[in-house]
């Protein structure tokens, strides 16, 4: 639903009569998950709930739900008849409510919060009934709040809890992996104590930090759903920052560098006191192995890497493998709501102010 929310409160914002179109339920290989939303007005679209099978007969119940406000729900499923037909060929099946958003509605002012709180980053919950007298109708609540009810009669989809992606080194590396990052909807940190390379122009989109990556980190929460990525290829940067990180609960922690570089990393780790087991968790060299060369293709690969972790993906080609192509069919990931060249690094001492505290 995330992807809908910025322009739907524009819409609100405008005063424009629109219909909005979600996944409810999912089986089998469908292309999007539970929660995944499409508007509709009479001029424009915005989001897909299908990848693209079942957008045409989507589009049309959402023209109806602004001329009637009425409320549907449809089940498009797998149609070996017809090949461009309302199905999904690649053998799943959806249902998709369809709910109109009139002006001044209940459902415009959701909309219109739900994008506030999510742009914000504040963690929320939406509550849409699925089934019944009181089908469509949605309930929003703060994250922090007692969870909805389990009911098999609605379905909840969570936003603003994004996932948070800390950068160690502002290296150009940096610069495109923040950028990605960013793109991806992370919420997204870079930290380096060099004031010079460490700046808003740099890394826009970003919270950029001018400290000791081991001393940010230190006073951070860092908790399931953040990846540290330390590209700063400096181990005076590098070893403190990786205690840290590696001693926190972020599910993700990697470092760039060579081969050589990783074998001396993991000797000052260990002469840091970091142990066998924190030491496992360390991607490096950091990324999937995409062959990228530039600094784009490296941030690719890295957050590939990321996405496979998280996801329980193997990083194989899916031509190669056997079963369902989506993760929720073949019983992993969630379905819901690169091997890096070493960066230049100038001294520290050389490059920008650093922040007191260190020599």
């Amino acid at each position: 639903m995330r992807e809908i929310l910025s322009p739907a409160a524009q819409w609100v914002r405008e005063g424009r009569a629109f219909a909005i179109a979600t996944v409810v339920a999912v089986s089998g290989s469908a292309p999007r998950p539970v929660g995944a939303s499409m508007i509709v007005s009479d001029a424009a679209v915005f989001g897909n709930v299908s990848g693209g099978c079942v957008e045409g007969a989507v589009f049309e119940r959402c023209l109806e739900a602004i001329a009637t406000g009425a409320v549907s729900i449809d089940s498009f499923g797998y149609s070996d008849g017809e090949g461009f037909a309302a199905g999904l060929t690649c053998g799943g099946a959806v249902d998709v409510l369809v709910r109109p958003v009139s002006p001044g509605s209940a459902a415009a002012a959701q909309l219109a919060l739900l994008a506030e709180r999510d742009a914000a980053g504040i963690p929320t919950r939406f509550r849409l009934v699925t089934s019944g007298a009181l089908r469509g109708q949605g309930t929003v609540r703060d994250g922090s709040a007692p969870a909805f009810d389990a009911d098999a009669a609605a379905i909840v989809v969570e936003v603003g809890a994004r996932p948070r992606l800390i950068v160690v080194g502002a290296v150009e590396f940096a610069v495109a992996l923040a950028r990605l990052g960013t793109a991806m909807g992370h919420r997204v940190s870079v930290v380096d104590p060099r004031d010079l390379f460490a700046t808003a122009d740099r890394f826009p989109g970003a919270e950029v930090v001018v400290d000791w990556p081991d001393r940010y980190l230190a006073a951070e929460r860092l908790e399931a759903g953040t990846a540290i990525c330390v590209l700063s290829h400096d181990p005076r940067l590098d070893v403190p920052a990786l205690r840290v990180a590696l001693g926190s609960a972020a599910d993700y922690v990697g470092a760039m560098g060579s081969r050589r570089t990783h074998d001396d990393r993991l000797r000052r780790l260990r002469d840091a006191g970091v142990g066998d087991a924190e030491l496992a968790r360390l991607r490096s060299p950091i990324g999937l192995d995409l062959g990228g060369v530039c600094a784009d293709e490296t941030a690719l690969s890295i957050l590939a890497e990321i996405v496979a972790d998280r996801r329980g993906g193997s990083g194989a080609r899916l031509s190669g493998l056997a079963g369902p192509v989506h993760a929720a069919a073949r019983g992993g990931g969630q379905a819901v709501t690169v091997p890096a060249s070493p960066a230049v690094c100038a001294p520290i001492s050389a490059v920008g102010r650093a922040p007191a505290g260190r020599s």
